[in-house]
């Protein structure tokens, strides 16, 4: 269960990740509700990047056992720091967009899916 949450959560980023690089502007504004200008959109395209490298470093291997565990980590701390993020930006900084509250539930459930799966799949190893 817990290879193919990552699975899904990698594909998730990677296609997040492809989106920033190619039209950032978009993703943005469908976020945040807000404009992306001058030095902003070569950093929200380093944001891609980055979300490229996250999905394809948590992409699962087959019979990886405990080598998931950095790939468990990162995708854990990525959606839980992500989903509190987002729910601060529309709360403190009056930020968001249409996808915002998706996206917050979105990384919100991965993480609490992430946990829940890892403690029943240490729970039948015992």
């Amino acid at each position: 269960m817990v290879a193919k949450l990552l699975r899904f959560a990698a594909i998730v980023e990677l296609g997040t990740g492809v989106a920033v690089i190619l039209v950032p502007q978009l993703v943005v504004g469908l976020l945040l509700g807000g404009e992306l200008a001058g030095a902003g959109i070569p950093v929200a395209r380093c944001f891609g990047v980055a979300l490229l490298g996250l999905g394809l470093a948590c992409w699962p291997r087959e019979g990886s056992g405990a080598s998931a565990a950095p790939a468990f980590r990162g995708m854990l701390t990525y959606n839980a720091l992500i989903a509190l993020y987002l729910a601060y930006l529309f709360s403190a900084e009056h930020q968001g967009g249409a996808l915002l509250w998706p996206a917050v539930a979105l990384h919100a459930a991965v993480a609490i899916l992430l946990v829940w799966a890892r403690r029943a799949e240490r729970s039948t190893i015992a």
